[in-house]
């Protein structure tokens, strides 16, 4: 089960470090220019392919932590609130996919100001989560 937990552990850092980037993107795409195609066509590139490559990291997280709860069992508040954390964070996932669809499709998009503002959604995520998974507090 060691084994299981530090694959889990590096599969949430990893998805994490997608889920912190890819919004930094959208700042920058949110902030581009519209006569400068070349720096939104490449900007939009690089938003896919981390699209693409953080998604099924974000599905073996997942995946990897039903596998420990299914092995240690569901138990304590801290794990009924963790668990929304992680449904959360998919559907934060999930949105991200949509945003980029509607960057690629040139739809208006909102300001670079709120697209730091969503930034930071996943950082105060991960700080509850792993409050949570250390503390226990219920």
């Amino acid at each position: 089960m060691l084994v299981v937990k530090v694959l889990h552990l590096w599969m949430v850092v990893s998805w994490f470090a997608g889920l912190f980037y890819l919004p930094r993107i959208f700042v920058n795409l949110a902030m581009v220019k519209e006569d400068s195609i070349a720096e939104r066509e490449r900007l939009l590139l690089m938003a896919g392919k981390l699209y693409r490559f953080m998604t099924p990291i974000g599905f073996l997280a997942v995946a990897l932590g039903l596998w420990l709860w299914l092995g240690y069992g569901f138990s304590g508040g801290w794990l009924h609130a963790k668990t929304a954390l992680v449904i959360l964070l998919v559907g934060y996932h999930a949105y991200c996919g949509r945003l980029l669809r509607d960057f690629k499709a040139g739809v208006k998009m909102r300001s670079h100001v709120w697209f730091r503002w969503f930034n930071e959604v996943p950082v105060l995520l991960l700080l509850a989560a792993t409050y949570l998974v250390v503390m226990k507090p219920f």
